[in-house]
């Protein structure tokens, strides 16, 4: 199939947005050193604001000083963390959580529910206890019913379609409890909670290896590194919808400087099929691989964001298209690769995509760090 975009309204053009000048204030951003927190972090630092992140892992791809002032190298499954995280700071992101590509996810359901349960009840009681007047928790597409995502031609997900609760998942399952805990917080507390359902967030300095990677990135890796066939999980008729790093951040201060108190879907209305995009992605360097469709987790067969609440509430939408993202993203991904090389890895084979088997090695860690503590 081809891609497919709804433009916006002509009638609602995008409101201009200008990030108020931070003068040293505050903030916390929770998995700041991940691909999506560490980008928001960035925008808000280079803003004037004092930015700390919290994250039990450093970000491979960007020095500390262009995103944070402050990097607590630390877990916020313990509350103490994310107290002293977000102590003296007016607004609070978190985007924090375990995850990874479908087959990281289908593999650890319990593990990240166990870590992201934490992170998320951590984060909240911790803004609140800082006295935070802004909280915004990153949410997930995978909310959303998975009886609403059974066709291939998606017409677009609305935010009603998330209840009644059923999603495919428990990683979609504990992302949904999360926003009805901060919804929660946010009435019984003077505290402004901002909700975005993030549809496939994707672009450079992000996980590109590994089994934690996601489609566009996987994708872009074997067709750079691919030479005679491009391997697919499943049929490769299953749509989705990706949204770019930058619409993405753009979307995400928007929100939190709004008076919008409901969950919205951030994401593109660009929806494409996996054989499509597979093809864009091999068309920066015009191959023409044939495609080998494997056994592996394909997620929902269709699922595509919707606009309509984000452009009556912040008069804007995403707007860089698959081909302009992807172009960005595949060119960083190979420079990525090139440099592993030289590293001495020519041996590794970069055109498969591997599932993550079930590991439990975060949560043992955490309960061998409460063993240390006990034993002083």
């Amino acid at each position: 199939m081809s891609t497919k975009r709804k433009e916006p309204s002509p009638n609602m053009p995008h409101k201009d947005f200008t990030l108020p000048p931070g003068n040293g204030t505050r903030v916390c951003v929770g998995g700041g050193a991940g691909f999506i927190g560490s980008h928001i972090a960035r925008r808000l630092k280079a803003a004037g604001y004092h930015v700390t992140v919290v994250d039990w892992k450093k970000n491979e791809f960007m020095e500390e000083k262009e995103f944070c002032d402050v990097f607590l190298h630390e877990d916020l499954r313990k509350l103490e963390v994310a107290a002293r995280a977000c102590k003296g700071c007016q607004q609070v992101y978190n985007l924090a959580a375990d995850m990874g590509g479908m087959g990281f996810i289908v593999s650890n359901e319990s593990v990240l529910s166990f870590n992201n349960t934490a992170i998320s009840m951590n984060m909240l009681e911790a803004a609140r206890r800082a006295g935070a007047r802004d909280f915004f928790y990153a949410s997930s597409a995978c909310v959303y019913n998975e009886a609403k995502q059974e066709d291939v031609s998606n017409p677009g997900l609305v935010e009603a379609d998330a209840w009644p609760a059923r999603p495919q998942d428990m990683y979609g399952l504990e992302k949904l409890y999360s926003e009805e805990m901060a919804l929660a917080y946010g009435r019984d507390f003077e505290m402004n909670v901002r909700l975005a359902r993030f549809h496939n967030i994707y672009g450079p300095r992000g996980t590109w290896r590994g089994g934690r990677e996601k489609v566009p990135a996987a994708f872009c890796r074997k067709a750079i590194t691919s030479t005679e066939e491009f391997e697919m999980w499943g049929d490769g008729l299953q749509t989705r919808s990706f949204t770019y790093i930058d619409d993405c951040v753009e979307g995400v201060l928007r929100l939190m400087f709004s008076d919008c108190d409901v969950p919205i879907n951030l994401g593109s209305t660009e929806m494409v099929d996996m054989i499509a995009f597979a093809k864009i992605a091999m068309s920066f360097e015009k191959k023409e691989l044939k495609i080998k469709h494997i056994d592996g987790p394909m997620g929902v067969r269709g699922r595509n964001s919707n606009s309509k609440l984000i452009l009556e509430k912040l008069e804007w939408e995403p707007t860089i298209t698959i081909a302009e993202g992807l172009k960005k993203t595949y060119f960083w991904i190979k420079d990525e690769i090139e440099k592993v090389r030289k590293e001495g890895s020519e041996a590794v084979d970069f055109s498969t995509s591997e599932i993550v088997k079930q590991v439990d090695d975060s949560l043992m860690q955490l309960g061998e760090a409460e063993e240390k503590t006990e034993a002083k």
